[in-house]
């Protein structure tokens, strides 16, 4: 089969298409004819072998040689102990353990696929599971009247986010670049900052729940955006980063009556399936801003990494 690798961290210069065998599944595996697999930063963090946690499992060199989670496809075969699906069956769902989705085939374990709605496309479905998951959880509190801003709001889980949280009734601010704003607007967000021009976290705006999707602040100067009784979540971002956050940032928001920390997000069909089901229902709209051929994987990631991107990117595998 065809599949894009890599054998080094860097740039996308160290990708390359090859001819490589045809992955077998194991017991509790199944085995798919990838359709299409969309995009997430967690590809070009995991490509670049920055922040550190992108390493995990492979601190030297990548453990998994092709890249790409977010999959949709046919099922090709299954392993000896897989139950809920069979051959010919339509699947997607996040394979971020195993990766290999810019590839024409991969192999996932069962429980991270559920049927793909025949009402979406394999490329519109390969669009959920991970931002999905992310934007899902990370907007739970928001609710009537709530000021909720979403930093990276104009991307994969920040065009979810901004749908779901003025469902939930909320005043959304989105951040992003100055070619996001019109794009955010268009999803429905109340307020919109470029984030080159202005700071939000010194406009003297306080909100009720930040969801920071691109985290690179430190939590004192986060904390200057929350309400009194706000929560601030930050997904991704460097190491000190993080880590500031899930220990002084959580200590010193405690103390100033504020909620600060890190998302753990949780994965799986149970994460991703009500967001699909308001896809399907049409109350959320999925937002394809380009699609790329399996050859054109480098031009892909950077669209994304570079922060081009309005809404998700996908690669298509005919």
């Amino acid at each position: 089969m065809r599949a894009v690798v890599y054998d080094r961290y860097g740039s996308t210069d160290s990708l390359r298409l090859e001819d490589v065998p045809t992955p077998s599944p194991a017991p509790k595996q199944v085995l798919v004819r990838v359709v299409a697999t969309s995009i997430n930063l967690s590809d070009w963090e995991t490509l670049r072998g920055a922040p550190l946690y992108s390493r995990i499992g492979g601190l030297r060199r990548p453990a998994r040689r092709t890249l790409g989670s977010d999959i949709a496809g046919r099922v090709e075969g299954v392993g000896s102990e897989v139950s809920r699906f069979r051959a010919g069956d339509e699947v997607y769902g996040d394979n971020l353990d195993l990766k290999g989705g810019f590839a024409e085939f991969a192999v996932a374990p069962e429980s991270a696929l559920a049927h793909k709605p025949k009402h979406l496309t394999f490329a519109e479905a390969s669009t959920i599971p991970q931002a999905g998951a992310i934007a899902l959880q990370g907007t739970a509190p928001a609710g009537e009247g709530r000021r909720i801003l979403i930093n990276g709001a104009g991307g994969g889980s920040g065009s979810f986010a901004i749908q779901l949280a003025k469902r939930a009734g909320a005043h959304v601010t989105g951040v992003d670049n100055a070619g996001k704003l019109d794009f955010m607007r268009s999803l429905g967000a109340d307020e919109v900052i470029d984030y080159r021009r202005r700071d939000f976290t010194r406009t003297g705006e306080r909100y009720d729940l930040v969801l920071d999707l691109v985290a690179s602040r430190s939590p004192l100067a986060c904390g200057r955006a929350l309400a009194r009784g706000g929560r601030y979540w930050c997904v991704g971002g460097s190491v000190p980063v993080l880590l500031g956050m899930a220990t002084t940032g959580s200590i010193a928001g405690r103390l100033a009556g504020r909620r600060m920390g890190v998302l753990v997000v949780r994965p799986g069909p149970a994460r991703f399936g009500p967001l699909t089901d308001l896809c399907v229902a049409g109350e959320v709209a999925i937002h394809i801003d380009r699609t790329f051929a399996l050859n054109d994987v480098p031009e892909a990631l950077r669209h994304v990494g570079e922060g081009h991107a309005r809404g998700k990117t996908v690669v298509t595998i005919p």
